[in-house]
């Protein structure tokens, strides 16, 4: 049995969540790597959580299977509304926007966590190069901790739990630089929202043009795998 701390990791198969797997691990915890099957549309990500899971050496990781697509009102679940191609950030949220799944996702990885004896989660969200998303904002991850540990038996009996957001004030480019140097291969990663079933991506889509500038601003060749 190992005496290392434990760590629950959101883990998508995205370019942020292979990031703080990496940091994660290489900040010491035993990282116990929690992903969704939510009703995405790009669900073929699954694969790719997997196999980054393994090849960074995650302790273990579970899939939830959960219905926030049976509410719809998001392009990334809802079978009604498309999802857009990219346009220049504004002060509206944008129909990718999934409600309340981050919410959703800390609420489950609390849950483990507390199973687990665990307190620490690792979740990767961004502030500077996101869509425009409420639940990637710092505010947000400061009130679910604080709630967190007023509604655990954990938090309430003094073990205090911490909600890790290292990404949360880097560009996409300097989030690659880390990774890099953390030994992601992010060509084991996708982003896309339009992904096809053997994992290609469509270039075109909000999460696509942040991630291939990412690259560019970090001076990387893409790896990514496109449609055409």
């Amino acid at each position: 049995m190992s005496d290392r701390k434990k760590a629950v990791v959101l883990l998508s198969g995205g370019l942020d969540s292979s990031t703080i797997l990496a940091i994660a691990k290489a900040e010491g915890f035993d990282c116990y790597c929690l992903s969704f099957a939510y009703g995405q549309k790009h669900s073929a990500e699954l694969k790719f959580a997997e196999r980054i899971a393994a090849i960074l050496g995650a302790t273990e990781r579970r899939v939830a299977t959960i219905d926030i697509g049976a509410f719809g009102g998001s392009a990334l679940t809802d079978d009604d509304i498309e999802v857009p191609d990219a346009v220049n950030a504004g002060s509206d949220i944008p129909v990718t926007y999934v409600p309340a799944r981050n919410t959703v996702f800390l609420s489950y990885a609390l849950g483990w966590a507390e199973v687990l004896d665990a307190s620490d989660i690792f979740i990767g969200v961004n502030a500077v190069d996101y869509s425009g998303y409420p639940d990637c904002r710092p505010e947000f991850i400061k009130s679910f901790e604080k709630m967190a540990n007023v509604a655990t038996r954990a938090g309430v009996e003094g073990n205090l739990l911490q909600i890790h957001s290292p990404l949360i004030d880097l560009t996409k480019g300097e989030i690659i630089q880390l990774g890099t140097a953390l030994g992601v291969d992010y060509s084991q990663t996708v982003s896309c929202y339009r992904l096809t079933e053997d994992g290609k991506a469509c270039g075109e889509c909000d999460s696509c043009v942040l991630r291939a500038a990412g690259f560019e601003e970090a001076g990387m060749p893409d790896p990514t795998v496109y449609q055409n």
